[in-house]
């Protein structure tokens, strides 16, 4: 028997039962279906939150484009802060798709952000002193971020997933291009060894906390169930964080760096990896916008927002969001 893709005549029972029929059977939901509430704003939160994170997560690297150390190097950065802006571009258009029902607008996303209703990813309120930071972003941030956004390239919600599979694609070389400046520092100088294994030890707690707060770590109805039931994403934030062990600290090893964790060890019994817990506390201040450098790169994207409303305009012809 087919399924009923047409909820027009039926109840509000009917139509999360057929709803949910169609996410079990592995179909993809458009922008036009039927949806239940908390599954529509599951997802403009998780999209617009990705999305100002990519535009976010452009700024520690662009404040290394003047400053790379060559001609190559700087022009790789540049064509990856482009990449990271146009994915921002490409996952607010479809949180906004999600929002029109609503009558909200990609502008009241930006106004949330500026306003600090809509967080953007931990990493990125980080500062980036040195070169060294510049590569680890793009090897060990963006190899995280890999692992996160590969595991929703079958999200049950069609848009986000057609625009993961360019976004992620695209990911791979800006992984690629950061391992490939780590790799010629990790076989420099011994001043460039040390500001690598400073970069990492300065990035470390960072990345524990890129996944997001374990079951443990939680209290109350978690966000992440939420997803999984939703088919959104199939794994849970420690199994992702598990999976960024298991393909980088042999990496990271082999390269001669440590581990700032002395106490991180794989446990053969358990399967899986053991390490000391960042502070979540640390974490929740973090995303509030209280990061070492927060309240600089939010001022940096308002300022922009408003000196160059006159490109939205000129082309919309009419007041509009980045």
């Amino acid at each position: 028997m087919p399924v009923v893709t047409s909820f027009r005549w039926l109840s509000e029972e009917e139509k999360y039962e057929r709803f949910m029929e169609r996410i079990n059977a592995g179909e993809k939901i458009e922008a036009d279906d039927w949806m239940p509430e908390d599954y529509r704003m599951t997802l403009i939160k998780l999209i617009a939150m990705h999305g100002i994170s990519e535009i976010m997560g452009a700024l520690p690297e662009k404040e290394w484009v003047p400053k790379a150390p060559s001609l190559r190097r700087k022009l790789g950065i540049m064509a990856k802060v482009q990449d990271e802006m146009g994915h921002g571009q490409l996952l607010l258009r479809v949180a906004e798709d999600l929002m029109a029902p609503l009558g909200k607008t990609r502008e009241e996303i930006m106004q949330d952000l500026f306003k600090g209703d809509l967080k953007f990813h931990n990493v990125f309120h980080m500062p980036a002193p040195t070169w060294a930071d510049a590569g680890l972003i793009g090897w060990l941030v963006d190899g995280a971020a890999i692992i996160t956004q590969t595991n929703m390239l079958d999200a049950s919600y069609g848009p986000y997933a057609r625009a993961l599979k360019r976004i992620c694609a695209e990911e791979v070389f800006h992984a690629q291009h950061g391992e490939s400046i780590i790799l010629a520092l990790a076989e420099g100088t011994k001043e460039q060894k040390e500001m690598l294994q400073d970069a990492l030890n300065r990035w470390w707690e960072a990345l524990l906390m890129f996944f997001g707060p374990g079951s443990a770590a939680t209290t109350g109805t978690s966000k992440q169930d939420i997803t999984i039931k939703y088919r959104i994403r199939t794994k849970t934030n420690e199994q992702l964080r598990q999976d960024f062990f298991t393909k980088y600290v042999p990496r990271i090893l082999s390269i001669g760096l440590k581990l700032p964790d002395e106490t991180m060890h794989f446990d053969e019994s358990k399967g899986k990896w053991v390490y000391k817990q960042p502070d979540w506390n640390r974490f929740k201040e973090i995303i509030r916008n209280n990061g070492p450098k927060s309240k600089e790169r939010l001022r940096l994207r308002e300022l922009s927002y408003h000196n160059n409303a006159w490109v939205r305009e000129a082309l919309s012809g009419q007041s509009a969001a980045v």
